[in-house]
C-alpha cells in the first residue's frame, strides 16, 4: 500500500507567528522536511530567514496560495516527492489565504501526500487591539485542527479566558494552546491525522491587503528609523525586512504598532509593507523612509606635488 506523506498547513492573520513557528520546527525536527513557503510582497522575506537551513525550500511568490497559485502548489509538492522524498511537509501560507481551498486539494488531487493537520496562529494582542475579525481570519480559524494562541506575554491574563471562548464559538473542536513566540510541543503539532470531513472551498478572496517593498545599500540611522517605525501605524498594519545599521544589520519586525529587531546576517536593506489603500500612501512613506539613510560619506583627494 502507498504511504502517503503527511503535510502540515501553517496558517494564521498577517504577523501572528508563522515563520517564527516555522523556524523552530526547522530547529527541532529531526528527518528530512521539505517547506513550501507563500508570500504576500514582492521581495521573500521570510524565504530569506530560513535560507541555509538543512531543508528542502519552494517558494510560490506573488498571489494567494489558496486560488490564483493552486496549480503551481501541486506542482510544487509534486517536484518535491519526485526529487527529495521528505518524511514530511509543511506549508507556511500568506496571512491573507484562506486554508480551506488548500485542504480540498490536498485530499483531492495530490494522492502521494495526505494532511496532517491545520495549525492556525492567533496573535493575541492584536485580537484584542482588533477584534472585529474578517472573512479570511475567520476561514483560518474554521480551518483549524490546532489553534494556537500565540503572544500571550503581551496581554493580561485575565484576557485570555475571553479570547478563548471567542474563538471556540468559531470553531468547537480544536485544542486551544497558549504560547510566547510559538514554543509548543512538536507531540501537538504533529501526528495530527485529520479526520474532518473533506468540502469543496467556499472560497471567497479578499484582496484588501495591497504592498510594496523598498530595497537599499546604504546604511541607516538606528534612532531616526525607530522614529520612523513609530510612526507607521494605522497606515502600515504590517512590516518585516531586513535594516542595516552601521553596528550590523537587524531583522524588523512591525504587526500593528509593536516592533521588534533581532540581530540577523544580511547584506543589505530590504523591507515590506503591507496595509490597506496602501498605494496612496506608498510615496509619503518611502520618503520618511529615505530621511533616515546616514549620508554617505565621500572622500576628497588632492594630487600633492
Amino acid at each position: 500500500m502507498l504511504t502517503r506523506t503527511p503535510i502540515t498547513i501553517i496558517t494564521g492573520p498577517l504577523g501572528s507567528g508563522k515563520t517564527t513557528l516555522l523556524r523552530r520546527l526547522l530547529d527541532s525536527v529531526s528527518g528530512k522536511m521539505a517547506v513550501v513557503m507563500n508570500e504576500f510582497g514582492e521581495i521573500a522575506i521570510d524565504s530569506k530567514i530560513i535560507e541555509g537551513k538543512n531543508v528542502r525550500l519552494v517558494e510560490l511568490a506573488g498571489g494567494c496560495v489558496c486560488c490564483s497559485l493552486i496549480g503551481e502548489f501541486e506542482a510544487a509538492v509534486n517536484e518535491i516527492m519526485d526529487t527529495v522524498a521528505p518524511e514530511r511537509i509543511v506549508l507556511e501560507t500568506t496571512g491573507v489565504a484562506e486554508p480551506e481551498a488548500l485542504v480540498f486539494d490536498i485530499e483531492e488531487k495530490l494522492p502521494r501526500v495526505r494532511l496532517d493537520g491545520v495549525i492556525s496562529i492567533m496573535d493575541a494582542d492584536g485580537l484584542l487591539r482588533f477584534p472585529s475579525l474578517g472573512h479570511t481570519t475567520r476561514m483560518q480559524i474554521e480551518a483549524a485542527d490546532l489553534l494556537l494562541l500565540n503572544k500571550v506575554d503581551l496581554t493580561a491574563e485575565s484576557d485570555l479566558p475571553p479570547l478563548e471562548e471567542k474563538l471556540r464559538r468559531i470553531n468547537e473542536t480544536a485544542p486551544i494552546v497558549r504560547t510566547q513566540r510559538c514554543q509548543a510541543d512538536l507531540d501537538l503539532l504533529f501526528g495530527i491525522a485529520r479526520q474532518q470531513e473533506i468540502k469543496p472551498p467556499r472560497h471567497v478572496h479578499q484582496p484588501e491587503f495591497e504592498s510594496f517593498s523598498h530595497s537599499s545599500g546604504a546604511n541607516f540611522d538606528r534612532d531616526k528609523f525607530e522614529q520612523f517605525a513609530a510612526s507607521l501605524a494605522p497606515d502600515v498594519y504590517r512590516a518585516k525586512g531586513f535594516v542595516r545599521f552601521s553596528e550590523g544589520t537587524q531583522l524588523f519586525n512591525f504587526v500593528a504598532g509593536r516592533r521588534e529587531f533581532e540581530p540577523f546576517a544580511s547584506q543589505g536593506t530590504q523591507l515590506v509593507f503591507i496595509g490597506k489603500q496602501l498605494a496612496m500612501k506608498k510615496d509619503e512613506i518611502l520618503n520618511r523612509l529615505k530621511a533616515c539613510a546616514e549620508p554617505r560619506v565621500t572622500r576628497n583627494t588632492q594630487d600633492v606635488t
